[in-house]
C-alpha cells in the first residue's frame, strides 16, 4: 500500500524495511571510503576486541623454594595456600576457610582437588592476563599441584598482596595508604609583567 505522498510507501508487517539511502545505524563509519586505493590507512573495525597482550609470571613453576615458609605450607597442608589464593582471586566473595575446607573435602572424597583448583588458575590468568604454560592449567595442577599453588601465591605477593590478611584486609590496607598519601604543597605561580 502507497502513502499519499508519493516518493513513500508504508510498510507491512513482514518484517523487511524499506531501502533508504544514508540511513542512520548507530554504527560509527568512518569518512573515506575502505575500498578507497588512493588512501594508505587502514580501515577502522569496529566491535571487534584486540587481544590482551599476555604477560609472564613474575616467578616459575618450579621457584618453590625462593620462598621456603610457602612452599612448606603448600606440601604439608595445600587447601591453606588454595583457600588464601582463591580468597584474592575471587576478591573477597569467598572466604579462604570456606575454599580450604571445600579443597579439602574434595581431596578427601575424590582424591583429585586439582580439578578444582585448575580453574582458579584459569581466572587468575585471566584477571592478570598471565601467558598459559604449554600444557595447559589443568595439566600443571594435576601433574604438580604443589608447585602451581606456590607459583600462584608467589605472583599474588609480587603483585602487592599480604596473603595473611585476606581480600578484605588487602583492601583495607590500601585504602589507609590512600589517605595516608602526602598532598604536594600547592606551587604559586610567579610574578607576571
Amino acid at each position: 500500500m502507497y502513502s499519499s505522498k508519493p516518493d513513500t510507501y508504508e510498510r507491512y508487517n513482514d518484517g523487511q524495511a524499506p531501502f533508504v539511502e544514508n540511513a542512520v545505524t548507530g554504527v560509527p563509519v568512518s569518512s573515506s571510503s575502505e575500498y578507497d586505493e588512493s588512501s594508505q590507512s587502514q580501515p577502522a573495525v569496529f566491535g571487534i576486541h584486540q587481544p590482551k597482550v599476555r604477560v609472564p609470571w613474575s616467578s616459575g613453576l618450579f621457584d618453590c623454594f625462593s620462598d621456603v615458609r610457602n612452599c612448606c605450607t603448600t606440601f604439608w597442608c595445600p587447601c591453606i595456600t588454595f583457600g588464601q589464593v582463591a580468597e584474592i582471586v575471587d576478591k573477597g566473595s569467598s572466604s579462604c576457610a570456606a575454599n580450604g575446607a571445600l579443597y579439602t573435602l574434595i581431596c578427601c572424597v575424590i582424591g583429585c582437588p586439582c580439578f578444582y583448583s585448575c580453574f582458579y588458575r584459569s581466572k587468575m590468568r585471566q584477571q592478570y592476563t598471565l601467558e598459559e604454560s604449554l600444557c595447559g592449567d589443568c595439566m600443571v595442577h594435576c601433574c604438580c599441584e604443589p608447585c602451581a599453588l606456590c607459583q600462584e601465591h608467589r605472583e599474588l605477593q609480587n603483585r602487592g598482596y599480604d596473603m595473611t590478611i585476606g581480600w578484605h584486609g588487602n583492601v583495607e590496607r590500601r585504602n589507609r595508604e590512600a589517605i595516608m598519601v602526602p598532598k604536594p604543597p600547592a606551587v604559586q605561580e610567579g610574578m607576571s609583567r
